[in-house]
Order: structure tokens, then sequence, then C-alpha cells
């Protein structure tokens, strides 16, 4: 079952929130200010699988404790939904920028709150769950030093992902980094699910259903995302390839505070600022490389 923290300094408001979240196969922890969030989460730097935020607290307020997190290796991988009430564009692109990795704007709704809670949840149950497969098994790749690989699926996306972070330093956020990029490239790249039918797709929970869709058209039979593995004195260069016909990538290298109430579309720029040394598209956009650090490199 994942694990919530809630934290928010009005007590009604986390009397609403237990109440949204009641039907929901969630556990629940609760704090009354960032003061006691950052207690808890320091003590227990693996026991959380989101954070429900909110942004105006006295003392220590959202944005420190979303600082904190983001500032420690064990959690930086750690999904924050940034909940507020100081909605204007400046404000939003602080917590953007600093990595919440959703945001919801008081008062909410109990079906878009339960909405961005699943995605968050969703893609980090997903990363724990191979990177705990992939535990006993990382070691023959140390001696991996170029090899290519295909894959076709969402599964096998996640898998080669994970595979390849435990080759890295901070698994947990390269991980994700690399899910986003194999993740797009399978949905955006070979299948063509676009920007705003993958945003009601996923508003009707119909979006892995309609990917598994797509891959069984006889048209895309034959197309596999590519990615290239290269290990160098100090770091891993990984290059993936997809069969599309690119997109404008500029847009998406910055967290844009355009998207940040989506529920999707911040992947790739928080890939860049948590996951990786470098990330770069090239040409059209359906090849990027990025590099990340190897254990012993520091």
């Amino acid at each position: 079952m994942s694990r919530l923290l809630v934290v928010d300094d009005d007590p009604v408001n986390l009397e609403i929130i237990g109440e949204y979240l009641e039907n929901e196969p969630y556990e629940l922890a609760f704090a009354g200010d960032g003061e006691e969030a950052w207690k808890m989460l320091e003590a227990a730097p693996f026991t959380f699988d989101c954070v429900l935020l909110d942004r105006m607290m006295p003392a220590l307020d959202g944005i420190e404790v979303l600082k904190l997190i983001k500032a420690d290796e064990r959690m930086r991988a750690l999904p924050v939904v940034l909940q507020t009430a100081a909605a204007a564009p400046e404000q939003i692109a602080e917590g953007v920028r600093l990595g919440a990795y959703y945001y919801l704007s008081k008062p909410f709704e109990r079906d878009v709150l339960v909405s961005i809670v699943r995605a968050a949840l969703g893609s980090r149950r997903e990363q724990i769950e191979i990177l705990d497969r992939l535990k006993d098994k990382h070691g023959a790749l140390l001696l991996l030093a170029d090899a290519s690989f295909e894959f076709a699926t969402l599964n096998e996306a996640r898998l080669l992902a994970a595979a390849l972070a435990s080759q890295c330093e901070n698994t947990p956020a390269v991980s994700l980094g690399l899910t986003e990029l194999l993740v797009n490239a399978v949905e955006h790249g070979n299948l063509g699910v676009g920007y705003a039918e993958k945003t009601r797709l996923l508003a009707e929970d119909a979006w892995a259903r309609e990917v598994e869709r797509r891959l069984a058209l006889p048209e895309n039979a034959t197309r596999r995302v590519r990615v290239r593995f290269e290990r160098q004195p100090s770091q891993i260069a990984i290059t993936i390839t997809d069969c599309g016909p690119g997109f404008d990538w500029t847009e998406y290298l910055q967290l844009n505070v355009k998207r940040a109430f989506d529920t999707h579309g911040r992947g790739i720029a928080l890939a860049r600022q948590l996951a990786f040394t470098s990330l770069e598209y090239e040409g059209c956009g359906n090849t990027v490389t990025v590099t990340a650090p190897l254990p012993d490199s520091r």
C-alpha cells in the first residue's frame, strides 16, 4: 500500500484531504506544520511514497520543506504535490523550479486531488517495484561496458530504466528520469499519443489501455525504441532513439508554469534537473543522450 504524508497547518484542510482520500488504497500520515513534517521525513526517509505539501505555513513553510527534500539524496526522487492558494505565476514557478512534482490550487475538488495523487504515486510505485526486482541481479551489469538494447512496451521501458540506473550514482532519481524518457519514447515517439490526448486519457484512467491497444496495431508491430549504453571513465552515457517524427523539445527542458497543474508534462524537465549531469536532444527530437555519474566517480 502506498504511503502518503499530508502536511498542512490548518486542521480543517487535513480533515478534508483525509475524507477525500479515505476510500483510496493509501496509508495516510499527517503533519500539522513544516517542522513536524521534516522531522518525520528525516527520521524515516524511505517511508513515504508521496508528500502532499501546503505551501503557506508558519515557521518552516512548504517551499523550505521542498528544498530540504530535494537536497537529500535519499528523497530526491520522492514526488511532492504542492498545494496552495498562492497561484501567482512567479509563486508557481518557484515551486515548479524547485522540483514540485505536481501543483494543486486551493480550493480543489476531490476528483482533481485523486487524479493528481494517483499519477504521482503510480510512477513511484512502479519504480520501487522494478528496483526491488533488480536488487540481486544488477551485479553482472557492472561488467557491461558498451551495449545496445531494443524494446517496445511500457513494462520493458521501466525494467530497462531500472537496470541501467542501477549502474549510476543516485539510482532512484536516475531510474525515475530514464523511465520518463523511455516511456515518452514509446507513447509519444512510437505510438503518437499527443499531449492533449494523454491529458484526456489520464483523466479517464484509460492511458495504459490505449497504449496497449496501439501496440497491438499492425502498423506498430515493428516499431522499437533503441537504447545505447556506454560506460565512460567517470560516467554512464545513454542514448535513446524512437521511430517517431520528433517534437519541439525546447519547451519541455524547463519546468513550465503553464503545465504546473496538469497531470503530466514535467518529466523531461525533472529528469534534467534531478537525475542527469547532462540531457541533450538531437535533430528533430527523436534522439536524446543523457549522462549520469558512476557511483565511485566522486
